[in-house]
């Protein structure tokens, strides 16, 4: 049994036009999302084997938010170039290239890259995830090699203004 967790990014901040969108940082706001879905995390005791997140500013932020309140150790969190503005098809090739010995990762990058990862690995459809949300998929395969589209079993949706 492999689950993935695919995290998109807190809210961030357009209040300094000259930082590139690689740089943004996360808003106020932002700022207090990512620690109330590190909190529903770790009650929900979810704590993966692996973090991947894309290195952009606002992804790492959150990543390393997350990982302090479910106790992952932050310089543990493996940074992806290659998951800045990724596709759907280029986070399932990474997926399909993990070691077997993780059996859960979270991935934490950007839209539209992860509603389309959502929606394509598994029977669940959301039209946009918005920030800071989590979508949970649990795949009946043994290995990461087997993981592929409409494979996932939906089994989680939250997101902090779900209420």
């Amino acid at each position: 049994m492999k689950k993935i967790y695919i995290l998109r990014h807190a809210k961030s901040s357009w209040n300094d036009l000259a930082v590139s969108d690689f740089d943004r940082p996360l808003n106020e706001r932002g700022k207090r999302d990512a620690p109330l879905l590190g909190d529903k995390l770790k009650e929900l005791k979810i704590v993966p084997d692996l973090i991947l997140s894309s290195a952009a500013n606002r992804a790492i932020t959150t990543a390393m938010i997350v990982a302090e309140k479910i106790n992952f150790p932050q310089e543990k969190i493996e940074k992806r170039e290659d998951f800045y503005l990724a596709s759907s098809q280029k986070i399932i090739k990474v997926i399909n290239l993990l070691d077997d010995s993780f059996n859960s990762i979270l991935i934490v990058g950007h839209n539209p890259g992860l509603t389309e990862l959502a929606n394509d690995l598994g029977a669940f459809q959301v039209s946009n995830m918005p920030t800071c949300a989590l979508v949970a998929l649990e795949f009946d395969v043994g290995e990461w090699q087997a993981v592929h589209f409409g494979l996932g079993k939906h089994i989680l949706f939250e997101y902090p203004k779900k209420g």
